[in-house]
């Protein structure tokens, strides 16, 4: 009998019930409504099925993202840099850049919705964080999650990348909640409806010389966008030669899904209860949505300026896609405007701004590594 009560005791001791602190039913229940929101919602489920999961798993059992469980192994490939460089190869090779380069003055749009990112670095360092993980923090404000999750590493900042990745990918997938109260407030109903010329068409020689300048051109001037810039283009490389067409369907379709999973679920074990809920994790949470909305207002408000030096002809609505969701904010700028004219049609015009916040938040992150002295 003792031998019986002994194995029942053992048996109940090593459930998770008789492990668990509040935090971590706390924890149980975040994931479950990401996992309502990315289900039923359908608001980016690629990114928030996995997070949501690794969530749930890492609070029912925490050794799983310790040494020796599988989500560390995973969270190993973030730390080194190697899984957002891939995500950014990834995203290269499903991106068509033509919009950019039909028109170069969505760069401006894109630069002004960076804004966000350096604001939230002097209010970071305001509310006491040390330089690096101000600048790790700020990074959310692009709404980029391989990028934030990059440049905590580089920056040494281990200790909030849980945090700052949970704060940047949340802040992806509620872009269509987020921004459209930011730009009906910042926009007359009559800006709204501007209806912008189509673009002229870009040649295949234009698209194929287009990554290959911007690399040379960004990396030369800050090397340390090399890994994020230069897979971004490489992917991008790929799609539009016309000569690697496996590599191309590999890098959007196979290896990004596969990456995607590795990263998601990694990043959503880093929310243990003990690690999540802090003052800390607050006031990242706090800052990277101020930083977000900071930076779509900017990029809104330079396409106010846009509209008037060009006479109407540029719809305000497309400089919130300068922030780097690609392509989500690029498709809530069409979203807007087609509930107030139906016949209008912005995706490919705010593709542009699209596309140049991906490389202008990737710049960013290079400048503060470059100011950190971290190669």
């Amino acid at each position: 009998m003792d031998m019986i009560m002994n194995t029942l005791k053992n048996l109940i001791d090593q459930t998770a019930f008789a492990n668990l602190v509040w935090g971590n039913y706390v924890m149980i229940l975040v994931a479950c409504i990401f996992l309502y929101l990315a289900i039923k919602k359908e608001y980016e489920p690629l990114l928030l099925v996995p997070i949501a999961f690794g969530m749930l798993l890492v609070n029912i059992y925490p050794p799983i993202m310790e040494e020796g469980g599988l989500l560390h192994y995973f969270f190993l490939l973030d730390e080194w840099s190697i899984l957002p460089s891939l995500i950014f190869l990834g995203v290269g090779a499903m991106t068509d850049f033509g919009p950019l380069i039909a028109n170069p003055k969505s760069f401006l749009l894109g630069a002004a919705a960076q804004f966000g990112i350096y604001s939230a670095y002097i209010m970071a360092i305001l509310m006491g964080f040390n330089g690096k993980a101000a600048a790790a923090i700020s990074i959310i404000g692009g709404a980029d999650g391989p990028t934030s999750i990059f440049l905590a590493g580089k920056l040494g900042q281990t200790a909030y990348m849980g945090s700052i990745a949970v704060a940047a990918y949340s802040y992806m997938s509620l872009v269509p909640i987020i921004q459209p109260p930011i730009m009906r407030l910042l926009t007359t109903e009559k800006e709204r409806k501007i209806k912008m010329e189509q673009l002229r068409p870009v040649s295949k020689l234009e698209k194929i010389l287009f990554p290959i300048v911007v690399t040379i051109v960004v990396c030369m001037i800050l090397p340390t966008t090399a890994p994020l810039v230069g897979m971004l283009m490489l992917g991008n490389l790929f799609r539009e030669s016309g000569v690697v067409k496996q590599l191309t369907e590999t890098a959007s379709n196979a290896l990004m899904y596969i990456v995607v999973i590795l990263l998601g679920t990694s990043v959503g074990a880093t929310t243990s209860a003990e690690a999540f809920l802090t003052k800390e994790t607050l006031k990242i949470v706090a800052l990277g949505l101020i930083a977000f909305a900071v930076g779509t207002a900017t990029g809104v408000l330079f396409g106010k300026i846009m509209c008037k030096l060009t006479g109407g002809k540029v719809n305000p609505l497309i400089g919130s896609a300068g922030v780097s969701a690609v392509p989500m904010a690029a498709r809530v700028s069409q979203k807007v405007g087609a509930e107030y004219d139906p016949t209008n049609f912005l995706l490919m015009h705010a593709m542009g701004p699209n596309v140049a916040g991906v490389i202008g938040t990737a710049v960013a992150a290079g400048t503060f590594m470059a100011i950190f002295g971290v190669k």
